[in-house]
């Protein structure tokens, strides 16, 4: 059994578009012209984005930030998902799924990767949302505590 954890991508055209926002994949391999599988390696954390439509427009969207696990570990089962993943935050609709891309991009725009990130924001982010709440912005100084703390971790 693989220690990886491997996402399913799939577009076509104007249909189906699952890809990766940010994320530091160890593979990538591509089965045919719309589909491809990358994977993760334990720890490893990833943004998920869904989107699906029909002839009517918009059907589905959703993005899911996710830690890979080990091979063994426990984990919650995600669509696309193989074995899993540690669900750090779910959102689902495209109102909701474009506040959390702005998050990603205020992350970036102060020169930190969101691969980075604290997986406890995200989880704060998630809760803030569920709750219809704006989240705290991802300070230099929040990651830089994050850094810290995860040094004296065991």
């Amino acid at each position: 059994m693989s220690d990886l954890t491997h996402v399913e991508l799939l577009w076509l055209k104007n249909r189906i578009e699952n890809y990766i926002r940010f994320g530091k994949t160890v593979e990538n391999r591509i089965i045919d012209k719309s589909r491809r599988v990358v994977a993760f390696a334990p720890g490893g954390i990833f943004a998920f984005v869904r989107w699906t439509a029909n002839d009517f427009g918009t059907i589905a969207s959703r993005i899911d930030i996710l830690r890979a696990v080990g091979a063994g570990k426990r984990c919650s089962t995600v669509a696309y998902v193989r074995p899993g993943a540690d669900i750090l935050l779910t959102v689902v609709g495209w109102p909701n799924v474009e506040r959390v891309l702005q998050v990603i991009d205020a992350i970036e725009a102060i020169g930190i990767d969101p691969v980075d990130a604290s997986p406890e924001y995200w989880r704060h982010v998630h809760s803030r949302f569920s709750a219809r709440e704006n989240p705290r912005p991802y300070t230099r100084r929040r990651h830089e505590a994050w850094l810290l703390r995860r040094r004296i971790e065991p």
